[in-house]
């Protein structure tokens, strides 16, 4: 598991987003898909990071928080069973983690992941 959490923003122009975030001083440490244009990248400053993705399917998500968990399925469950809405059930992506998207107790959404 990799452990810790980020925000995660979705823009309608990541191109234009990553030379903010570049112009405040962070640098880009991952790029999916690797190679051509990114739909996600993440971007770090110090100790401090955050994802942006391209494109919003719900102008209501432009924010969301990634947290890594050891097991996205059992945490979901226990999560289910304190009537936490769940938004996505437990997926495989194509970049080898697996994830569930559900809502924080104000409606935020939080995205819930484990590596391969």
């Amino acid at each position: 598991m990799s452990d810790g959490a980020f925000p995660i923003i979705s823009v309608h122009d990541l191109t234009a987003a990553r030379r903010f975030y570049e112009d405040l001083g962070f640098v880009q440490t991952y790029q999916f898909p690797p190679e051509g244009e990114p739909g996600f990248v993440t971007m770090a400053r110090g100790t401090s990071s955050i994802g942006i993705g391209a494109g919003s399917a719900d102008d209501d998500d432009r924010f969301g928080f990634w947290v890594y968990v050891d097991d996205v399925d059992e945490t979901l469950e226990r999560l289910r069973e304190s009537e936490t809405p769940v938004v996505a059930e437990p997926e495989d992506q194509p970049w080898g983690e697996r994830v569930a998207r559900i809502r924080d107790p104000d409606g935020n959404l939080v995205y819930l992941g484990a590596g391969p």
